[in-house]
């Protein structure tokens, strides 16, 4: 085996020290109180890697001792995980006005399609008249249709294919 290859499995296999002293370094030392501060109103504005960074050493302070934890650096952790921004964001103002306005207009538009059909729709066939109905009643007690629970069963009261008004003369 080569030197080279052994040293690269050597350096390998063995923890990294500086990653150690990276982990142990950020979980001891407090955030410094500008980076904490207004973080509130930053936030929104700050980059995605930038936010990352924040919460990553926030996380890892937090790992510690809570007692250790500045109240900067708390109200911070707290901000962040549940604060209104991102899916917990406030709506825009005026949003309940548009929404309602957009549900107004497709109700009118629901409603003017139904009337321009209605328009030129033909008239109601000559069987939905009440006395074709009513005729059709007594054909199917002619008929002793549906004995056990319909039209024909023993002491049946109910309107039958009785469901439209007389119709028009």
């Amino acid at each position: 085996m080569s030197a080279v290859v052994r040293n690269a499995l050597v350096r390998a296999s063995r923890p990294s020290a500086t990653a150690a002293l990276g982990y142990r370094a950020a979980s001891t030392h407090a955030i410094s109180n500008p980076t904490l501060a207004n973080i509130e109103k930053r936030w929104e504005g700050m980059p995605m890697q930038e936010q990352a960074e924040l919460w990553m050493a926030l996380r890892d302070r937090m790992k510690g001792s809570w007692k250790e934890l500045t109240i900067q650096e708390k109200k911070a952790a707290y901000w962040i995980a549940f604060g209104p921004h991102g899916p917990r964001a406030l709506p825009p103002p005026g949003e309940n006005k548009t929404v309602a306005l957009g549900v107004a207009a497709g109700i009118a538009v629901s409603l003017g399609i139904f009337v321009l059909v209605r328009s030129f729709a033909k008239p109601a066939p000559h069987t939905m008249t009440k006395e074709w109905q009513e005729a059709t009643n007594e054909y199917l007690r002619a008929q002793n249709s549906d004995p056990l629970t319909g039209i024909s069963s023993e002491g049946y009261n109910g309107p039958g294919h009785v469901q439209s008004p007389p119709a028009k003369k």
